[in-house]
């Protein structure tokens, strides 16, 4: 039935398009309890079947023991759900057809009743829309290699730079140009906490090599950057707290850097550009790794989503 019929008056559409918290997030919520949101892209296109369902259970349990309710977060038939319980998990899981969606595509996605899991864009700001402070991930994106050639930088960067969530994550992706990334993050007003350490993650490793400004080593003084950019008021921008995969969970720095440059003259080799260089260096990497890359990246979402459900409490 048409949406603008009087039997669908435009309040009606409105509450069509409002988040859908499930019974758990909305209780947490009411009663001030700690939330930490999480992405559901890992979940639909980061992990390989059925591995990536057994990862997603673990992880919204990782948050349970460490005292905070998860709220993992994708649209399903045209509706936003911040938590899923067991059967949405798996649909999210399973369905192959799923899509990925960021900021920009959400509204078109509601419309027309798609489904699809959430990037770093689209949980950042429906997580922000539900009242939730804290949000993990793996990795950022950011500015891409050779930016000068092809303008090509993430929609997150633009994203939190207007959405006041705190964003716990290692770094961003090591394929990515960093410190170009970091320099636009200064530029968007968007806050930089290094934890435990003085060096910005780099995603598969523990350090980056660029320096971070500032450096908090508990999640008590995150909550507390937390408080004083409240109290400061807008403009409101994204607090990211860069957590380094432990060293012994990282990728051997060595066959990181060597992996990284066959695949960045791979990319030369075979004309591959703009949008498609991206996935085409973590593909790279996971094969040539043998799977390496891949479980330093769960060792990077495991702590993550632990601290964050940290700061989530500290910051109640």
């Amino acid at each position: 039935m048409p949406l603008n019929t009087p039997e669908h008056p435009p309040q009606d559409r409105a509450r069509r398009y409002e988040p859908v918290l499930s019974t758990e997030v909305l209780d947490a919520v009411a009663a001030r309890r700690p939330v930490v949101a999480l992405e559901s892209t890992i979940i639909a296109h980061g992990l390989p079947r059925p591995r990536n369902l057994r990862v997603a259970l673990e992880l919204e349990e990782l948050v349970r023991s460490s005292g905070a309710v998860p709220a993992t977060i994708a649209v399903l038939d045209g509706r936003a759900h911040i938590g899923l319980d067991r059967a949405r998990l798996e649909r999210v899981a399973g369905e192959p057809s799923m899509r990925k969606l960021g900021h920009r595509d959400l509204a078109p996605a509601l419309a027309t009743g798609a489904s699809g899991a959430t990037t770093v864009s689209a949980t950042a700001f429906l997580a922000a829309r539900a009242g939730l402070r804290v949000f993990a991930t793996g990795g950022l994106g950011g500015v891409h290699r050779e930016w000068a050639d092809t303008q090509d930088e993430s929609a997150d960067l633009r994203l939190l730079a207007r959405t006041g969530i705190t964003v716990v994550c290692a770094g961003v992706k090591s394929v990515l140009d960093v410190p170009a990334t970091l320099q636009r993050l200064e530029t968007l007003g968007v806050g930089v906490l290094g934890f435990g350490t003085a060096h910005f993650p780099g995603f598969y490793l523990s350090s980056s090599g660029e320096p971070v400004d500032w450096t908090v080593r508990t999640a008590e003084e995150v909550a507390e950057v937390m408080r004083a950019r409240e109290a400061l008021g807008p403009p409101e921008a994204a607090l990211i707290v860069a957590n380094p995969v432990p060293e012994e969970d990282q990728l051997d720095p060595a066959v990181h850097d060597r992996v990284l440059a066959d695949a960045l003259a791979a990319c030369r080799e075979h004309g591959i550009a703009g949008q498609a260089v991206t996935p085409f260096l973590l593909d790279h990497l996971t094969r040539h790794t043998e799977g390496a890359s891949l479980e330093a990246n769960v060792a990077a979402v495991r702590g993550n989503v632990v601290l964050a459900a940290r700061i989530a409490r500290a910051a109640r």
